[in-house]
């Protein structure tokens, strides 16, 4: 089973190292990197090179463009995309990966048989890669598509997916097309009756200040949207009051206690 990590860059030579040497340094050999980069102006490009990855590097129509892109490159039977920055969690991390989706498969050659995501949990680092505290909110045992009701249950980076059900990015959205993305192939997942693993471990470690971080308010109207595309706009009004409940009572219970 060969593992797919696409990091997409733009002027990233401050943070690319370390997540290229996070994915050098795995236990699990059959691996590919794919670098797309946005004709970057700085060392990005070079330091890649350092590395046994591919790379294309060119003008793009944003993040999402980018990450459409790595779609004609990919040979993996599973894909990631994992920011700059950010980092596998161990140099293990792959190769639990692949020992879950192999227990899971053992004795069977149907290819639905095979999952349609492996989902974990993320830790958040700082910008020296220091473990600042794990991700508030956290996976549910049995991840679905109707699961995202309820918010980014998976982070991004810690979400991988069958490359035969990997959708298109939808680029009309800047900001959080990547949980549009989560949902969309967790659809298709199940039209095909594929079912899911969930690693009860971090998969991911996610540095705090990414573009969605950055661009919060424009990113939660985003998934307010593709919500209401979804699940409907009378069930999403109901969530986000929940949610309005939840960050209320997340920064109240340290003191109740």
């Amino acid at each position: 089973m060969k593992i797919s990590i696409v990091t997409v860059t733009y002027n990233a030579e401050s943070t690319i190292r370390r997540t290229m040497e996070s994915v050098a340094s795995q236990t699990y050999s059959d691996t590919e990197h794919i670098i797309i980069d946005g004709a970057s102006k700085d060392r990005t490009v070079d330091i890649a090179k350092e590395y046994n990855a591919t790379i294309l590097s060119e003008p793009d129509r944003g993040l999402y463009d980018a990450m459409n892109k790595a779609f004609n490159l990919v040979t993996g039977d599973y894909i990631c995309f994992l920011n700059a920055g950010d980092t596998l969690h161990s140099p293990f991390t792959l190769a639990h990966i692949a020992q879950a989706v192999s227990s899971a498969t053992a004795s069977t050659a149907d290819p639905n048989s095979f999952p349609a995501v492996i989902y974990g949990d993320t830790d958040i680092v700082d910008s020296d890669g220091n473990f600042l505290r794990p991700r508030h909110l956290t996976p549910p045992d049995n991840l679905t598509w109707r699961s995202f009701q309820q918010g980014m249950l998976v982070c991004h980076q810690a979400f991988y997916v069958n490359r035969r059900i990997a959708q298109s990015y939808d680029t009309s959205y800047r900001f959080s097309a990547d949980f549009d993305w989560c949902i969309r192939c967790m659809k298709e997942g199940e039209k095909k009756g594929m079912h899911n693993i969930y690693i009860k471990e971090p998969l991911a470690d996610y540095l705090s200040e990414g573009m969605t971080t950055a661009n919060h308010k424009a990113s939660l109207l985003e998934r307010f949207r593709i919500m209401c595309r979804h699940y409907g706009l009378l069930s999403t009004i109901a969530n986000h009051i929940y949610f309005v409940f939840r960050a209320i009572f997340r920064h109240i219970k340290p003191i109740l206690q």
